[in-house]
């Protein structure tokens, strides 16, 4: 299987008000570092598997509605619990969505599975992935 991963950031605020999240239970802000995998089985024939710079773009685009936002107002987050995990699959169905689209060209037609990891820290991650 072949795959092309790419990578940007998003910056957030929202709280995780229940218990079992400790201190995270008040407001604060998180840096997420996000990559996008997708996976392909074939490359097309000039041996790519997925548009680097389309990838790229919808990844920055899915992103843009949550940079600099406070998850906890956001209309589409009420009464959800906004957890790396949670905002993996997140971004995941938006980039399926758009993958359906078409917008990744004619490689997105290839596309068969896809991975989203969130980077919460140098420590820790979480992701979501599945295939399409």
């Amino acid at each position: 299987m072949f795959a092309i991963e790419v990578r940007d950031h998003v910056m957030i605020a929202h709280s995780l008000p229940r218990p079992v999240f400790g201190l995270a239970q008040g407001m604060h802000g998180a840096t997420f570092v996000v990559d996008a995998a997708f996976y392909t089985r074939e490359l097309d024939e000039d041996g790519l598997a997925v548009d680097i710079g389309l990838a790229t773009g919808v990844l920055s685009e899915v992103l843009k509605p949550l940079n600099y936002q406070n998850l906890d107002e956001l209309e589409i987050f009420k009464g959800k619990v906004t957890t790396t995990e949670f905002l993996a699959k997140h971004v995941f169905d938006q980039i399926a969505n758009a993958i359906k689209d078409g917008r990744l060209g004619e490689g997105g037609g290839r596309i068969c599975k896809l991975r989203i990891m969130l980077h919460e820290s140098h420590t820790a991650r979480g992701w979501y992935e599945a295939d399409l």
